[in-house]
């Protein structure tokens, strides 16, 4: 079974897929997460959000995952990165560098193989990102797509920087997510839309546990299981 979350930057997509998956006894793949692994090396090289600087920085670059337990870790290369690549320094450049074709060919590529593999290995597995319903997993029997107002949005989104240690306003949060969610509506690789067949999912007013219990109700329903 292959479950797909998307939707814009603080819907609750990461939170939600991680929990569920673990509720079902599937594994969770946070494609933002190998995304924003890509960034920090591109960051580390000093390389340009170009396709020559793609070109110069994705033939030496690994982009991994992990399970312990029901935790994925991200390497870059033989470097764990899980908790670096949440910085603010990572998320003002992950979405211009997530539009550069080269980037977005690698990166689909590697999420279909561990997709695979990870739902051939354990049952199912759940997937959040941008596009994991409309272009790495187009014909996945469960699709959702969560939105949320932004302020909503800004606030998640502060909260986790707060936890990770940076300085931030909720203004300059809310600026990033603008400017993120034009970005990624109108980038001509892969924008971020509602895959006709998805199931559209507001969570501004949901709690988390509300949140999982809405995904797991919809891929027990899927498979026969019942709620």
């Amino acid at each position: 079974m292959i479950v797909t979350i998307d939707g814009p930057a603080g819907s609750g997509k990461s939170t939600t897929a991680q929990r569920a998956a673990a509720r079902l006894e599937y594994v969770y793949l946070d494609t933002g997460a190998m995304y924003r692994a890509v960034a920090l090396g591109f960051l580390r090289a000093e390389a340009p959000a170009t396709r020559s600087g793609a070109e110069a920085v994705l033939p030496s670059l690994t982009v991994d995952v992990e399970y312990r337990g029901d935790t994925m870790q991200v390497f870059l290369g033989d470097d764990a990165v899980t908790d670096r690549i949440r910085s603010a320094e990572v998320g003002r450049v992950v979405s211009d560098i997530s539009t550069l074709a080269p980037v977005r060919e690698y990166m689909v590529e590697q999420q279909r193989r561990i997709g695979r593999a990870q739902a051939d290995r354990h049952g199912g597995v759940v997937l959040d990102g941008r596009d994991t319903g409309t272009v790495v997993f187009p014909k996945a029997p469960v699709k959702i797509f969560m939105v949320a107002d932004i302020d909503e949005r800004a606030r998640r989104r502060l909260q986790e920087y707060e936890a990770a240690g940076e300085e931030v306003t909720f203004e300059e949060v809310r600026a990033e997510i603008e400017q993120r969610d034009q970005q990624d509506r109108t980038r001509d690789i892969a924008p971020l839309r509602r895959a006709d067949d998805a199931i559209v999912f507001d969570t501004t007013d949901c709690t988390i546990a509300e949140q999982v219990d809405f995904v797991v109700d919809r891929v027990k329903a899927q498979d026969g299981r019942g709620t």
